[in-house]
Protein backbone atom coordinates (compact mmCIF):
# COMPACT_ATOMS: atom_id res chain seq x y z
CA UNK A 1 0.00 0.00 0.00
CA UNK A 2 1.06 3.58 -0.63
CA UNK A 3 1.11 6.02 2.27
CA UNK A 4 2.50 9.46 3.03
CA UNK A 5 3.56 10.13 -0.55
CA UNK A 6 3.22 13.14 -2.82
CA UNK A 7 1.72 11.84 -6.05
CA UNK A 8 1.08 13.37 -9.45
CA UNK A 9 -1.57 11.62 -11.56
CA UNK A 10 -1.08 12.37 -15.25
CA UNK A 11 -4.45 12.15 -17.00
CA UNK A 12 -7.91 11.97 -15.49
CA UNK A 13 -10.30 9.65 -17.34
CA UNK A 14 -11.62 6.66 -15.40
CA UNK A 15 -8.24 5.37 -14.29
CA UNK A 16 -7.02 8.71 -12.90
CA UNK A 17 -10.31 9.38 -11.15
CA UNK A 18 -10.56 6.00 -9.44
CA UNK A 19 -6.91 5.63 -8.49
CA UNK A 20 -6.97 9.09 -6.89
CA UNK A 21 -9.92 8.02 -4.74
CA UNK A 22 -8.15 4.78 -3.85
CA UNK A 23 -5.09 6.67 -2.61
CA UNK A 24 -6.93 9.56 -0.95
CA UNK A 25 -6.53 10.17 2.75
CA UNK A 26 -2.95 9.11 3.41
CA UNK A 27 -1.29 10.83 0.46
CA UNK A 28 -0.96 14.27 -1.09
CA UNK A 29 -2.48 13.93 -4.55
CA UNK A 30 -2.46 16.21 -7.58
CA UNK A 31 -4.25 15.30 -10.84
CA UNK A 32 -3.53 17.10 -14.11
CA UNK A 33 -5.31 16.86 -17.42
CA UNK A 34 -5.61 18.97 -20.57
CA UNK A 35 -9.40 18.87 -20.54
CA UNK A 36 -11.92 20.62 -18.33
CA UNK A 37 -13.59 18.25 -15.90
CA UNK A 38 -17.13 17.86 -14.64
CA UNK A 39 -17.82 20.21 -11.72
CA UNK A 40 -19.40 17.45 -9.62
CA UNK A 41 -16.30 15.28 -10.01
CA UNK A 42 -14.02 18.17 -9.10
CA UNK A 43 -16.10 18.92 -6.00
CA UNK A 44 -15.94 15.27 -4.97
CA UNK A 45 -12.15 15.20 -5.40
CA UNK A 46 -11.74 18.51 -3.62
CA UNK A 47 -13.69 17.13 -0.65
CA UNK A 48 -11.10 14.34 -0.55
CA UNK A 49 -8.28 16.94 -0.59
CA UNK A 50 -7.30 15.94 -4.12
CA UNK A 51 -6.11 18.89 -6.18
CA UNK A 52 -6.89 19.17 -9.90
CA UNK A 53 -4.83 21.31 -12.28
CA UNK A 54 -5.93 21.79 -15.87
CA UNK A 55 -2.77 22.17 -17.93
CA UNK A 56 -1.29 21.48 -21.36
CA UNK A 57 2.20 21.41 -19.81
CA UNK A 58 2.15 18.88 -17.01
CA UNK A 59 5.94 18.88 -17.07
CA UNK A 60 5.78 22.33 -15.45
CA UNK A 61 3.91 20.86 -12.47
CA UNK A 62 6.17 17.96 -11.58
CA UNK A 63 9.29 18.67 -9.55
CA UNK A 64 11.56 16.95 -7.07
CA UNK A 65 8.98 17.15 -4.29
CA UNK A 66 6.89 14.38 -5.87
CA UNK A 67 7.48 10.74 -4.92
CA UNK A 68 5.46 9.04 -7.64
CA UNK A 69 3.96 9.67 -11.09
CA UNK A 70 0.90 7.63 -12.02
CA UNK A 71 0.46 7.83 -15.79
CA UNK A 72 -2.79 7.20 -17.61
CA UNK A 73 -2.11 4.18 -19.87
CA UNK A 74 -3.20 6.09 -22.98
CA UNK A 75 -0.58 8.82 -22.56
CA UNK A 76 2.54 8.24 -24.63
CA UNK A 77 5.58 6.88 -22.76
CA UNK A 78 7.72 9.74 -24.06
CA UNK A 79 5.40 12.52 -22.84
CA UNK A 80 7.49 15.48 -21.56
CA UNK A 81 6.15 14.98 -18.02
CA UNK A 82 7.24 11.34 -18.06
CA UNK A 83 10.68 12.29 -19.36
CA UNK A 84 11.07 14.86 -16.60
CA UNK A 85 9.99 12.33 -13.97
CA UNK A 86 12.73 9.96 -15.15
CA UNK A 87 15.27 12.79 -14.99
CA UNK A 88 14.20 13.49 -11.40
CA UNK A 89 14.34 9.74 -10.53
CA UNK A 90 10.62 9.72 -9.79
CA UNK A 91 9.06 6.30 -10.29
CA UNK A 92 6.48 6.09 -13.10
CA UNK A 93 3.68 3.51 -12.79
CA UNK A 94 0.03 3.14 -13.82
CA UNK A 95 -3.18 2.55 -11.90
CA UNK A 96 -3.10 -1.22 -12.42
CA UNK A 97 0.32 -1.46 -10.79
CA UNK A 98 -0.84 0.67 -7.87
CA UNK A 99 -4.15 -1.16 -7.40
CA UNK A 100 -2.44 -4.55 -7.41
CA UNK A 101 -1.02 -3.76 -3.98
CA UNK A 102 -4.53 -3.23 -2.58
CA UNK A 103 -5.88 -6.66 -3.49
CA UNK A 104 -6.85 -9.03 -0.66
CA UNK A 105 -4.99 -12.29 -0.02
CA UNK A 106 -5.24 -15.42 -2.12
CA UNK A 107 -6.84 -13.88 -5.18
CA UNK A 108 -6.18 -15.88 -8.33
CA UNK A 109 -5.50 -13.40 -11.13
CA UNK A 110 -6.12 -14.25 -14.79
CA UNK A 111 -4.61 -11.78 -17.26
CA UNK A 112 -5.54 -11.84 -20.94
CA UNK A 113 -3.65 -9.86 -23.56
CA UNK A 114 -2.92 -10.02 -27.28
CA UNK A 115 -3.06 -7.89 -30.39
CA UNK A 116 -6.46 -9.32 -31.30
CA UNK A 117 -9.15 -11.39 -29.62
CA UNK A 118 -8.58 -10.43 -26.01
CA UNK A 119 -11.99 -8.81 -25.45
CA UNK A 120 -13.95 -11.71 -26.94
CA UNK A 121 -11.83 -14.26 -25.06
CA UNK A 122 -12.23 -12.36 -21.79
CA UNK A 123 -15.99 -11.99 -22.25
CA UNK A 124 -16.54 -15.67 -23.01
CA UNK A 125 -14.36 -16.81 -20.11
CA UNK A 126 -16.01 -14.42 -17.65
CA UNK A 127 -19.53 -15.55 -18.50
CA UNK A 128 -18.60 -19.23 -18.41
CA UNK A 129 -16.88 -18.86 -15.03
CA UNK A 130 -20.01 -17.24 -13.64
CA UNK A 131 -22.21 -19.97 -15.11
CA UNK A 132 -19.97 -22.52 -13.36
CA UNK A 133 -20.55 -20.67 -10.05
CA UNK A 134 -16.99 -19.38 -9.78
CA UNK A 135 -16.67 -16.17 -7.72
CA UNK A 136 -15.11 -13.95 -10.38
CA UNK A 137 -14.66 -10.17 -10.80
CA UNK A 138 -14.11 -8.64 -14.24
CA UNK A 139 -11.97 -5.59 -14.97
CA UNK A 140 -9.06 -3.99 -16.77
CA UNK A 141 -9.14 -2.83 -20.37
CA UNK A 142 -12.66 -4.18 -20.79
CA UNK A 143 -14.11 -1.12 -19.08
CA UNK A 144 -13.46 -1.27 -15.34
CA UNK A 145 -10.08 0.02 -14.12
CA UNK A 146 -8.63 -2.18 -11.40
CA UNK A 147 -8.67 0.81 -9.05
CA UNK A 148 -12.46 0.99 -9.54
CA UNK A 149 -13.16 -2.63 -8.62
CA UNK A 150 -10.32 -3.52 -6.25
CA UNK A 151 -12.44 -3.01 -3.13
CA UNK A 152 -15.06 -5.41 -4.50
CA UNK A 153 -12.61 -8.28 -4.97
CA UNK A 154 -12.99 -10.89 -2.23
CA UNK A 155 -10.33 -13.06 -0.65
CA UNK A 156 -10.00 -16.51 -2.29
CA UNK A 157 -11.85 -15.35 -5.43
CA UNK A 158 -10.87 -15.00 -9.09
CA UNK A 159 -9.95 -11.69 -10.72
CA UNK A 160 -10.20 -11.70 -14.53
CA UNK A 161 -8.43 -8.82 -16.29
CA UNK A 162 -8.22 -7.89 -19.93
CA UNK A 163 -4.85 -6.12 -20.15
CA UNK A 164 -3.67 -3.92 -23.02
CA UNK A 165 -0.06 -3.23 -23.95
CA UNK A 166 -0.59 0.33 -22.67
CA UNK A 167 -1.44 -1.10 -19.25
CA UNK A 168 1.46 -3.53 -19.30
CA UNK A 169 3.98 -0.82 -20.13
CA UNK A 170 4.41 0.62 -16.62
CA UNK A 171 3.97 -2.43 -14.43
CA UNK A 172 6.65 -3.52 -11.97
CA UNK A 173 5.30 -5.79 -9.20
CA UNK A 174 2.00 -6.69 -10.85
CA UNK A 175 1.70 -10.43 -11.41
CA UNK A 176 -0.91 -12.86 -12.67
CA UNK A 177 -1.35 -16.52 -11.76
CA UNK A 178 -2.65 -17.37 -15.22
CA UNK A 179 -1.63 -15.43 -18.34
CA UNK A 180 -3.14 -15.70 -21.82
CA UNK A 181 -1.40 -14.36 -24.92
CA UNK A 182 -3.90 -14.66 -27.78
CA UNK A 183 -1.46 -13.53 -30.50
CA UNK A 184 0.94 -10.75 -31.46
CA UNK A 185 1.04 -8.69 -34.65
CA UNK A 186 2.33 -5.19 -35.48
CA UNK A 187 0.12 -2.49 -33.95
CA UNK A 188 0.38 0.55 -31.64
CA UNK A 189 3.77 1.40 -33.12
CA UNK A 190 3.04 5.10 -32.62
CA UNK A 191 2.93 4.37 -28.89
CA UNK A 192 5.94 2.08 -28.64
CA UNK A 193 8.15 3.44 -31.39
CA UNK A 194 9.27 0.00 -32.58
CA UNK A 195 7.70 -3.41 -32.98
CA UNK A 196 10.42 -4.83 -30.72
CA UNK A 197 9.31 -2.52 -27.91
CA UNK A 198 5.68 -3.51 -28.44
CA UNK A 199 6.50 -7.23 -28.36
CA UNK A 200 8.62 -6.89 -25.23
CA UNK A 201 5.80 -4.98 -23.54
CA UNK A 202 3.34 -7.77 -24.34
CA UNK A 203 5.77 -10.21 -22.76
CA UNK A 204 5.19 -8.49 -19.42
CA UNK A 205 1.95 -10.45 -19.10
CA UNK A 206 4.28 -13.17 -17.77
CA UNK A 207 5.94 -10.78 -15.29
CA UNK A 208 7.44 -12.54 -12.23
CA UNK A 209 6.07 -15.96 -13.23
CA UNK A 210 7.41 -19.19 -11.82
CA UNK A 211 6.59 -22.78 -12.73
CA UNK A 212 3.66 -22.56 -10.31
CA UNK A 213 2.00 -20.11 -12.70
CA UNK A 214 0.42 -21.04 -16.02
CA UNK A 215 0.64 -19.45 -19.45
CA UNK A 216 -1.61 -20.10 -22.45
CA UNK A 217 0.17 -19.47 -25.76
CA UNK A 218 -0.89 -19.53 -29.40
CA UNK A 219 1.23 -22.27 -31.01
CA UNK A 220 0.56 -20.99 -34.53
CA UNK A 221 1.62 -17.40 -33.80
CA UNK A 222 5.36 -17.20 -34.45
CA UNK A 223 6.04 -14.05 -32.43
CA UNK A 224 4.12 -15.41 -29.43
CA UNK A 225 6.20 -18.56 -29.56
CA UNK A 226 9.46 -16.64 -29.90
CA UNK A 227 9.01 -14.33 -26.93
CA UNK A 228 7.85 -17.10 -24.59
CA UNK A 229 10.81 -19.41 -25.08
CA UNK A 230 12.42 -18.30 -21.82
CA UNK A 231 9.41 -17.59 -19.60
CA UNK A 232 9.31 -19.63 -16.40
CA UNK A 233 5.62 -20.46 -16.17
CA UNK A 234 4.11 -23.82 -17.06
CA UNK A 235 3.16 -23.49 -20.73
CA UNK A 236 -0.09 -24.71 -22.22
CA UNK A 237 -0.45 -24.36 -25.98
CA UNK A 238 -3.52 -23.91 -28.14
CA UNK A 239 -3.70 -24.26 -31.91
CA UNK A 240 -1.41 -27.26 -31.60
CA UNK A 241 -1.88 -31.02 -32.12
CA UNK A 242 -3.79 -31.45 -28.83
CA UNK A 243 -5.91 -28.31 -28.49
CA UNK A 244 -7.39 -27.12 -31.77
CA UNK A 245 -10.47 -26.54 -33.92
CA UNK A 246 -11.32 -27.98 -37.33
CA UNK A 247 -14.34 -28.04 -39.62
CA UNK A 248 -16.22 -30.23 -37.16
CA UNK A 249 -15.62 -28.65 -33.79
CA UNK A 250 -13.34 -27.53 -30.95
CA UNK A 251 -11.08 -30.10 -29.34
CA UNK A 252 -9.22 -30.08 -26.03
CA UNK A 253 -6.76 -32.89 -25.37
CA UNK A 254 -8.02 -34.34 -28.67
CA UNK A 255 -11.54 -34.65 -27.27
CA UNK A 256 -14.43 -33.01 -29.10
CA UNK A 257 -15.88 -30.42 -26.71
CA UNK A 258 -18.42 -28.67 -28.91
CA UNK A 259 -19.41 -28.86 -32.57
CA UNK A 260 -19.11 -25.71 -34.68
CA UNK A 261 -22.77 -26.11 -35.63
CA UNK A 262 -23.64 -25.58 -31.95
CA UNK A 263 -21.79 -22.24 -31.78
CA UNK A 264 -23.78 -19.14 -32.74
CA UNK A 265 -20.85 -16.84 -33.60
CA UNK A 266 -18.86 -17.88 -36.64
CA UNK A 267 -15.35 -17.32 -37.96
CA UNK A 268 -11.97 -18.88 -37.30
CA UNK A 269 -10.98 -16.00 -35.01
CA UNK A 270 -13.98 -16.71 -32.79
CA UNK A 271 -13.26 -20.45 -32.68
CA UNK A 272 -9.71 -19.62 -31.61
CA UNK A 273 -10.97 -17.31 -28.86
CA UNK A 274 -13.42 -19.93 -27.65
CA UNK A 275 -10.70 -22.58 -27.66
CA UNK A 276 -8.35 -20.69 -25.34
CA UNK A 277 -11.23 -19.55 -23.11
CA UNK A 278 -12.25 -23.19 -22.64
CA UNK A 279 -8.67 -24.19 -21.89
CA UNK A 280 -8.49 -21.66 -19.07
CA UNK A 281 -11.97 -22.57 -17.86
CA UNK A 282 -10.78 -26.14 -17.43
CA UNK A 283 -8.47 -24.93 -14.64
CA UNK A 284 -11.58 -24.19 -12.55
CA UNK A 285 -14.61 -26.18 -13.73
CA UNK A 286 -15.91 -27.73 -16.94
CA UNK A 287 -19.47 -28.71 -17.78
CA UNK A 288 -20.06 -29.43 -21.46
CA UNK A 289 -23.79 -28.79 -21.29
CA UNK A 290 -23.30 -25.37 -19.71
CA UNK A 291 -20.70 -24.55 -22.36
CA UNK A 292 -22.92 -25.68 -25.23
CA UNK A 293 -25.94 -23.79 -23.92
CA UNK A 294 -23.95 -20.56 -23.54
CA UNK A 295 -22.15 -20.71 -26.89
CA UNK A 296 -25.38 -21.52 -28.72
CA UNK A 297 -26.72 -18.11 -27.60
CA UNK A 298 -23.64 -15.86 -27.43
CA UNK A 299 -23.87 -13.13 -30.09
CA UNK A 300 -20.31 -11.88 -29.85
CA UNK A 301 -18.81 -8.62 -28.64
CA UNK A 302 -20.15 -5.24 -29.71
CA UNK A 303 -18.05 -3.53 -32.41
CA UNK A 304 -16.32 -6.81 -33.34
CA UNK A 305 -17.86 -8.05 -36.62
CA UNK A 306 -21.20 -7.06 -35.09
CA UNK A 307 -24.27 -7.54 -37.27
CA UNK A 308 -26.21 -4.29 -37.71
CA UNK A 309 -29.88 -5.00 -38.27
CA UNK A 310 -31.72 -3.20 -41.11
CA UNK A 311 -34.84 -3.66 -43.18
CA UNK A 312 -32.83 -4.27 -46.33
CA UNK A 313 -31.27 -7.20 -48.19
CA UNK A 314 -27.82 -5.72 -47.51
CA UNK A 315 -25.64 -7.10 -44.71
CA UNK A 316 -23.99 -4.51 -42.47
CA UNK A 317 -21.13 -5.31 -40.10
CA UNK A 318 -19.68 -3.01 -37.45
CA UNK A 319 -16.07 -4.04 -36.90
CA UNK A 320 -14.86 -0.73 -35.47
CA UNK A 321 -12.66 -2.62 -33.01
CA UNK A 322 -10.45 -3.65 -35.93
CA UNK A 323 -7.67 -1.15 -35.29
CA UNK A 324 -4.93 -2.99 -37.20
CA UNK A 325 -4.69 -4.87 -40.53
CA UNK A 326 -4.64 -8.30 -38.86
CA UNK A 327 -8.09 -7.66 -37.37
CA UNK A 328 -9.43 -6.53 -40.75
CA UNK A 329 -8.00 -9.66 -42.40
CA UNK A 330 -9.96 -11.69 -39.86
CA UNK A 331 -13.15 -9.83 -40.72
CA UNK A 332 -12.66 -10.15 -44.48
CA UNK A 333 -12.14 -13.89 -44.13
CA UNK A 334 -15.66 -14.21 -42.72
CA UNK A 335 -17.31 -12.28 -45.58
CA UNK A 336 -18.83 -14.48 -48.28
CA UNK A 337 -20.41 -11.89 -50.60
CA UNK A 338 -19.17 -8.79 -52.48
CA UNK A 339 -18.05 -6.35 -49.80
CA UNK A 340 -17.95 -2.56 -49.58
CA UNK A 341 -15.10 -1.93 -47.14
CA UNK A 342 -14.78 1.25 -45.05
CA UNK A 343 -11.08 1.51 -44.29
CA UNK A 344 -8.97 4.04 -42.44
CA UNK A 345 -8.58 6.27 -39.42
CA UNK A 346 -5.60 7.42 -37.39
CA UNK A 347 -2.14 7.35 -38.95
CA UNK A 348 -0.12 4.65 -37.22
CA UNK A 349 1.97 3.67 -40.24
CA UNK A 350 -0.04 0.48 -40.65
CA UNK A 351 0.81 -1.52 -43.75
CA UNK A 352 -2.36 -1.92 -45.82
CA UNK A 353 -0.53 -4.28 -48.17
CA UNK A 354 -1.08 -6.92 -45.50
CA UNK A 355 -4.71 -6.98 -46.64
CA UNK A 356 -3.90 -8.06 -50.19
CA UNK A 357 -4.60 -11.76 -49.77
CA UNK A 358 -8.21 -11.07 -48.74
CA UNK A 359 -9.06 -8.16 -51.04
CA UNK A 360 -10.60 -10.34 -53.75
CA UNK A 361 -13.91 -10.14 -51.86
CA UNK A 362 -13.83 -6.32 -51.78
CA UNK A 363 -15.89 -4.56 -54.45
CA UNK A 364 -14.86 -1.05 -53.37
CA UNK A 365 -12.84 0.65 -50.62
CA UNK A 366 -14.18 3.80 -48.96
CA UNK A 367 -11.20 5.56 -47.42
CA UNK A 368 -11.66 7.64 -44.27
CA UNK A 369 -9.57 9.44 -41.67
CA UNK A 370 -6.00 10.70 -41.62
CA UNK A 371 -4.86 7.88 -43.86
CA UNK A 372 -7.40 8.55 -46.64
CA UNK A 373 -4.82 9.62 -49.21
CA UNK A 374 -2.45 6.80 -48.33
CA UNK A 375 -5.25 4.22 -48.69
CA UNK A 376 -6.15 5.68 -52.08
CA UNK A 377 -2.53 5.35 -53.17
CA UNK A 378 -2.45 1.75 -51.88
CA UNK A 379 -5.65 0.91 -53.77
CA UNK A 380 -4.42 2.53 -56.99
CA UNK A 381 -1.16 0.58 -56.92
CA UNK A 382 -3.09 -2.66 -56.40
CA UNK A 383 -5.81 -1.98 -59.01
CA UNK A 384 -8.52 -1.76 -56.36
CA UNK A 385 -11.50 0.55 -56.68
CA UNK A 386 -11.38 3.24 -54.01
CA UNK A 387 -13.35 6.37 -53.14
CA UNK A 388 -11.90 9.13 -50.98
CA UNK A 389 -14.47 9.92 -48.28
CA UNK A 390 -12.48 11.22 -45.30
CA UNK A 391 -15.47 10.77 -42.93
CA UNK A 392 -17.92 7.99 -42.09
CA UNK A 393 -20.80 10.25 -43.07
CA UNK A 394 -19.44 10.68 -46.60
CA UNK A 395 -18.64 6.97 -46.84
CA UNK A 396 -22.21 5.97 -46.03
CA UNK A 397 -23.55 8.51 -48.55
CA UNK A 398 -21.29 7.06 -51.27
CA UNK A 399 -22.18 3.49 -50.34
CA UNK A 400 -25.89 4.36 -50.51
CA UNK A 401 -25.38 5.29 -54.16
CA UNK A 402 -23.62 2.08 -55.19
CA UNK A 403 -24.41 -0.88 -52.92
CA UNK A 404 -26.81 -3.56 -54.18
CA UNK A 405 -28.95 -6.24 -52.59
CA UNK A 406 -27.09 -9.33 -51.35
CA UNK A 407 -23.89 -7.36 -50.84
CA UNK A 408 -22.04 -6.50 -47.64
CA UNK A 409 -21.06 -3.19 -46.05
CA UNK A 410 -18.19 -3.68 -43.64
CA UNK A 411 -16.68 -1.08 -41.32
CA UNK A 412 -13.33 -2.66 -40.51
CA UNK A 413 -10.89 0.27 -40.52
CA UNK A 414 -7.55 -1.46 -39.78
CA UNK A 415 -6.85 1.81 -37.98
CA UNK A 416 -7.31 3.43 -34.59
CA UNK A 417 -10.10 5.98 -34.25
CA UNK A 418 -8.49 8.84 -32.36
CA UNK A 419 -8.02 11.07 -35.39
CA UNK A 420 -11.78 11.73 -35.41
CA UNK A 421 -13.24 9.90 -32.39
CA UNK A 422 -12.29 9.53 -28.75
CA UNK A 423 -12.50 5.73 -28.97
CA UNK A 424 -13.44 2.95 -31.39
CA UNK A 425 -16.80 2.48 -29.65
CA UNK A 426 -17.83 6.02 -30.62
CA UNK A 427 -16.87 5.32 -34.22
CA UNK A 428 -18.84 2.10 -34.23
CA UNK A 429 -21.90 3.73 -32.69
CA UNK A 430 -21.85 6.48 -35.34
CA UNK A 431 -21.67 3.83 -38.06
CA UNK A 432 -24.74 2.10 -36.63
CA UNK A 433 -26.64 5.39 -36.40
CA UNK A 434 -25.78 6.28 -40.00
CA UNK A 435 -26.80 2.85 -41.23
CA UNK A 436 -30.12 3.14 -39.36
CA UNK A 437 -30.70 6.60 -40.84
CA UNK A 438 -29.91 5.81 -44.47
CA UNK A 439 -30.89 2.13 -44.81
CA UNK A 440 -34.15 1.77 -42.90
Amino acid sequence: MIENKKILILGMAKSGYYVSKLLAGNNEIVITDKKEQDENILKELNDLNIKFIQSDTAEDIIDGSFDLLIKNPGILPFHPCVKKAHELNIEVVNEMEVSYHYLPNNVKIIGITGSNGKTTTTTILYNLLKLHNINVTLGGNIGYPLSQIVNNVKENSVLLLEISDHQLYNIKDFKTDISVLTNICPTHLDYHGTYESYVNTKKKIFNRHSNLDKSFINFKNEDSMNITKDIKSTKIYFNNENNYYNDEGIYIDNELIIKLDDIKIKGTHNYENILVALLVLKEFAFNKEIIKDYLSKFNGVEHRIEIVETNTNIDFYNDSKATNPTSTITALKTMKKPTHLILGGMERYQDFNELNSEMNIVKCIYAIGEVTDRIYEYATLNNLKCVKCYTLFEAIKKIKESVKDNEIVLLSPASASQDQYDKFETRGNEFKKLVAKYFN
